[in-house]
């Protein structure tokens, strides 16, 4: 199996690491307050470690559980130390009510503005529940990137943890991903409630 790091130390990135772990994955946890990132590692168990924020991720595969409004910031700060790295943002740059977006472009394409030449960004799992993801049962993965080695990489973990990828193309999809993380609000709220998941029937 593989290292995956994950830089913050919220629902989604518990609900990542835990289920990376109970597939035999190992788990390195970067939050900006340590402790929180270490409750979340003796959660998840011996699997997990805690590493320093700022250094540079032990894995190739690196997940953004960041909110929107920290993404890039923390991005710039790790700088050069991500370089090489497939950085896996999965925020939403919803407004307050997250009824809208706030980004005329899209957080992806933010983040790879200050992200360091050979690191690629990949957007993903942002249409999924924090907490539909941490209960385990297989569910449709949708994800958008410039880099084919970086998505077949992600793509080979996901399935790895019962999760079934689908590639909506270039990373100028990652805007169409986020709005349809507006649909899934939507449909959350009218009725369909919150464990529901958005999926693809393919025929």
């Amino acid at each position: 199996m593989t290292t995956i790091s994950i830089i913050g130390s919220g629902n989604m990135a518990a609900a990542i690491g835990a289920r990376a772990a109970q597939h035999g994955h190992t788990v390195e946890l970067l939050g900006r307050d340590r402790a929180k990132a270490q409750a979340i590692a003796d959660q998840i168990g011996p699997a997990a470690t805690v590493g320093t924020f700022g250094a540079r991720p032990a894995g190739d595969i690196v997940f953004l559980a960041v909110l929107y409004t920290g993404i890039v910031d923390a991005v710039a700060e790790y700088g050069d130390a991500l370089t090489g790295k497939t950085l896996v943002d999965i925020s939403n740059p919803f407004n307050e009510e997250a009824s809208g977006l706030v980004t005329t472009t899209s957080a992806a394409d933010e983040i790879a503005a200050v992200a360091p030449e050979g690191a690629h960004v990949v957007k993903a799992l942002n249409t999924i529940f924090g907490h539909v993801l941490a209960k385990g049962t297989p569910l449709d993965a949708f994800m958008a990137g410039d880099s084919a080695e970086a998505k077949s990489a992600l793509a080979a973990f996901l399935e790895s943890v019962e999760l079934r990828p689908f590639d909506t193309g270039g990373l100028q999809a990652a805007s169409i991903l986020e709005s349809a993380s507006l649909l899934l609000m939507g449909l959350a709220r009218n009725g369909a409630g919150f464990d529901v998941a958005l999926g693809a029937e393919v025929r």
